[in-house]
């Protein structure tokens, strides 16, 4: 009998070995601790146990007792799916007997990404450029599309200049995203430069392009919650950092670049993820044009 709190613990394990990002790795286990711990509350300590009968009821309990999403809900339940897939490679179940197959995503109305509009586009570059940091982190966010992951794990080796002077960042292969190429701009480039002028010491072997005071790699959920300040200060609501990455996509897209360029650039993996900016160009009366920006 394979215990699940066991299970778990090996199942962590498992996504760290295969280069899962931090954040990652903290949504899984949240996610798959919340289920065992409502599993152990019902009595049932071992895997081979669980029965769709059991993991219905979980959901339910995070939709009303938690007062989770559906959105939020759909992601835990890819999260229990790939828990018990590791369960069967493991061996510690059989594919008939994974409960997980028969649960079914709620159905979730489709919204459209958030894109920063021509004030706000302006207004958040003004208010991070007091912190020379935050404005280059900001900056290579809006000229580049890059997710906040691939921000933070920059090095100074990625800045690439070619024999004919043209720039671009080269974006490592982490987790399932593959390797890539992203041009840059002068604007971009050009707050780097001045970024790196006044960078503090790196501490040890660490090469990333942002470092803390004491010369260490800063976190991703201070990155995080410097450019939500930032947004604060600008006065734009309802946004998160992802929003940027749309708002260059959105951009992009606005002014002409080709659908397989746009998503060569940004690393999607299927062409109708950027697909679907395509449906915010459609123009609506009184909202800004996103060629102006």
């Amino acid at each position: 009998m394979a215990l699940v709190n066991e299970l778990v613990v090996k199942f962590i394990e498992y996504l760290k070995n295969t280069g899962k990002s931090e954040s990652t790795l903290v949504a899984y286990r949240k996610d798959i601790e919340q289920m065992r711990d409502f599993l152990l509350s019902k009595g049932i300590h071992n895997v081979e146990e669980i029965k769709i009968d059991d993991l219905k009821p979980f959901l339910e309990y995070l939709r009303v007792e938690k007062g989770f999403n559906l959105k939020t809900i759909s992601r835990k339940i890819n999260s229990i799916r790939t828990f018990f897939k590791f369960l069967r490679e493991q061996g510690a179940i059989a594919e008939d007997s994974d409960p997980s197959l028969k649960l079914t995503h709620p159905k979730i109305e489709s919204k459209l990404p958030r894109v920063l509009n021509r004030v706000e586009y302006r207004a958040l570059r003004d208010a991070s450029r007091a912190d020379v940091r935050l404005y280059t982190m900001v900056e290579i966010l809006l000229q580049t599309g890059l997710r906040i992951g691939e921000l933070q794990r920059l090095q100074v080796e990625d800045i690439k200049v070619t024999p004919l002077g043209h720039r671009y960042l080269q974006i490592q292969t982490f987790g399932s995203h593959q390797n890539r190429n992203v041009p840059l701009n002068e604007t971009a480039y050009q707050a780097i430069q001045d970024y790196l002028k006044v960078r503090p010491t790196a501490a040890g072997t660490v090469k990333s392009i942002f470092l803390t005071k004491s010369g260490n790699a800063i976190p991703i959920r201070n990155m995080r919650s410097a450019i939500k300040r930032a947004f604060s200060r600008a006065g734009i609501k309802n946004a998160t950092v992802n929003d940027i990455r749309n708002t260059f996509i959105a951009h992009h897209l606005a002014n002409g670049v080709n659908v397989l360029t746009v998503a060569k650039i940004v690393g999607h993996k299927r062409i109708s993820t950027t697909e679907k900016y395509l449906e915010i160009l459609k123009p609506k009366e009184g909202s800004d044009k996103l060629g102006e920006l």
